[in-house]
C-alpha cells in the first residue's frame, strides 16, 4: 500500500504552536495528554458559519483561514490563524459557534481538543486563561486591521500582507496558494491577484510557479507592505512573547 503524505511525515511537538509553548512545564504534560494530533489537508472545511463547534484546533504547521461568506457566495478572509494560535475562540468565549467559513490555506499537523475540555480548562482560570485572553486580543487586532485593510489599501499591498502572515506561520519560505485562493481571502477578482503577482515577480520579490510562491527578497515584501502587517505583528508579539516570528 503507497503511504499518504501525512503518514510520510513526523508528528510535530506540542510546543510547535506557541500558545502550548507559553504553558509552565507543571501545566503542560497535563494538559497535552487530552490533545490528539490530525493531519489537515489543504482545502478542508473544518467548519461553516453557524457550525457548533465541537473541536478547537492548536495548529503547528497548518494554516488556517477565517472567511466571512456572503449571500451570493463570495467570501473575504478576516484572519488568519497559524502556529502562534488557537482556531475556537467562540468556544472559550461563550458563543460556542462559529460566524465564519474556517478553512485550512496550508497543509500541515494541528491538535486537536474537544470544546468541552477546553472550556472546563479556561473556566479553572489557570496559565491557559491567560494566554488564550491575549491571543483573543491580537486576533481582534488582525481583524479590525485586515477590515480597515481591505477598505483602504491596494491589492497589490493586501497581497503584500497576506503572504507575509502567511510566512509569519511556516518554517519555510515557499507557499502554497492558488489565485483563486488567494482571490477569495482577500475578496477580489481573480485578474487583480494576477496583476498584483505579476507586479511582484518582475521586481524580483517573488517567483510564482503552479500555486506555489517563493520568497525571493522578503525584506522588499515587507516594504512593499502597507502598515497593516507590521502592526499586527508587533501586537501579537507584544501579547504573546513566545510568537517571536
Amino acid at each position: 500500500m503507497v503511504e499518504s503524505y501525512a503518514e510520510r511525515l513526523t508528528p510535530p511537538s506540542p510546543k510547535e504552536n506557541y500558545l502550548l509553548a507559553g504553558l509552565p512545564e507543571s501545566h503542560c504534560l497535563p494538559f497535552v495528554q487530552k490533545l490528539s494530533v490530525i493531519f489537515l489537508p489543504r482545502g478542508e472545511v473544518l467548519y461553516e458559519s453557524g457550525d457548533e463547534e465541537e473541536f478547537v484546533y492548536f495548529p503547528t504547521s497548518a494554516i488556517i483561514s477565517l472567511l466571512h461568506m456572503m449571500k451570493d457566495g463570495s467570501s473575504v478572509e478576516v484572519s488568519v490563524v497559524g502556529n502562534e494560535g488557537i482556531v475556537g475562540v467562540d468556544v472559550f468565549m461563550g458563543g460556542c459557534r462559529t460566524q465564519s467559513r474556517v478553512v485550512v490555506q496550508s497543509a500541515g499537523f494541528a491538535y486537536r481538543l474537544s470544546a468541552a475540555a477546553l472550556k472546563n480548562e479556561f473556566n479553572h482560570h489557570g496559565p491557559l486563561t491567560t494566554l488564550l485572553l491575549n491571543y483573543t486580543q491580537s486576533l481582534i487586532t488582525q481583524m479590525a486591521q485586515t477590515s480597515a485593510c481591505n477598505r483602504y489599501h491596494s491589492i497589490d499591498q493586501q497581497l503584500c500582507r497576506l503572504l507575509l502572515l502567511s510566512l509569519d506561520r511556516l518554517n519555510k519560505n515557499t507557499l502554497t496558494m492558488t489565485q483563486e485562493i488567494i482571490a477569495s481571502m482577500l475578496g477580489v477578482r481573480r485578474e487583480g491577484v494576477t496583476a498584483a503577482a505579476g507586479k511582484l515577480q518582475k521586481r524580483g520579490v517573488i517567483k510564482y510557479a503552479r500555486g506555489h510562491i517563493t520568497i525571493m527578497n522578503r525584506p522588499e515584501l515587507e516594504h512593499l507592505s502597507c502598515e497593516c502587517y507590521a502592526l499586527v505583528k508587533n501586537e501579537a508579539r507584544r501579547l504573546q512573547p513566545f510568537f517571536r516570528n
